[in-house]
């Protein structure tokens, strides 16, 4: 997006907010709120490279689902999704864009609350994906293999610190969200691969002497955006055509782990919850999984 489209952008979301407030005479903290989420989405549509413009029903819907992906819960995607019908709304009235690209788009409080999980052949042939032969793809293969083992979340995963990192008892020391510590296991494939990497390709882009264990190829922190960037070109090279994310990696750790015996309480603990409701929803995922073996392989299902 050009700096004149992201002007315009922001335009119009004042537009519409002074709107609200002066014609609608709606409370500060409610027009706070739709300024909040709007701006958010202006700041989605620039690193898409997208105009207010031309927005289309399709964008809407990936700009919510990565919202989804990124934790953010049906009851505040919703709301999200209401700040954009009421703008884009008054943008149509206004014949500031041709059609309103939120007509007709279900509430995300309706989305489907299981969530979406990788095969353990799907998982295989993502981390098959790199490039071995460069810096890069040695970087990304031990990304993702850390990534699979250890459930982190995305943030966390590219904050992850050389000291926080214990490659001989095998585990991961993680500061998540609230600040709290956890300590996560890494599996043997994983320890091998961060190995290769730290030996092999970091030392050639470590050139600013950083304390994150995965940098770019300038030397500096990865960023949450690039690697969805390469997670998403990884997944297309693989063959994957079901739906890819940091997060679908983080559900498929849960799952895998409950589908082979885990202990409800540790797969809580390894993902940082708080609470065991929000770890709960794997069992659901097993159950769906345990339903649809039965229903294609029992003779009286």
């Amino acid at each position: 997006m050009t700096r004149g489209e992201s002007d315009k952008t922001a335009h119009w979301i004042a537009e519409y907010t002074a709107h609200l407030s002066v014609e609608r005479n709606l409370a500060p903290r409610t027009v706070a709120a739709y300024a909040r989420d709007l701006k958010a989405f202006g700041a989605w549509l620039a690193r898409s490279n997208l105009s207010i413009m031309s927005v289309s029903r399709a964008d809407v819907r990936n700009y919510l689902g990565q919202r989804r992906d990124d934790g953010l819960s049906p009851r505040s995607a919703a709301r999200a999704l209401s700040s954009l019908r009421g703008f884009f709304r008054f943008l149509t009235a206004l014949s500031a864009v041709g059609a309103d690209p939120t007509e007709n788009i279900p509430s995300p409080a309706l989305w489907r609350t299981v969530p979406h999980v990788l095969t353990t052949e799907e998982v295989d042939q993502l981390l098959g994906a790199p490039d071995l032969a460069t810096p890069r793809g040695l970087r990304d293969r031990a990304m993702l293999e850390t990534l699979y083992a250890t459930g982190l979340r995305v943030s966390e995963l590219v904050g992850l610190r050389m000291d926080r990192v214990r490659l001989d008892p095998g585990f991961v020391q993680v500061i998540g969200k609230g600040r709290k510590e956890r300590i996560v296991p890494l599996g043997s494939s994983a320890v091998e691969w961060i190995q290769k990497f730290v030996s092999e390709a970091r030392p050639a882009i470590d050139r600013h002497r950083r304390p994150e264990l995965f940098l770019n190829l300038r030397g500096e922190p990865m960023t949450r955006q690039g690697f969805w960037k390469n997670l998403r070109g990884y997944a297309l090279a693989a063959g994957v055509v079901t739906k890819v994310s940091p997060h679908v990696l983080r559900h498929s750790f849960a799952t895998h782990l409950l589908d082979h015996g885990a202990d409800l309480r540790a797969v809580q603990m390894m993902l940082g919850h708080s609470s065991m409701t929000t770890t709960e929803i794997y069992t659901h995922v097993a159950w769906e999984r345990l339903k649809r073996l039965y229903d294609a392989k029992h003779p009286r299902a």
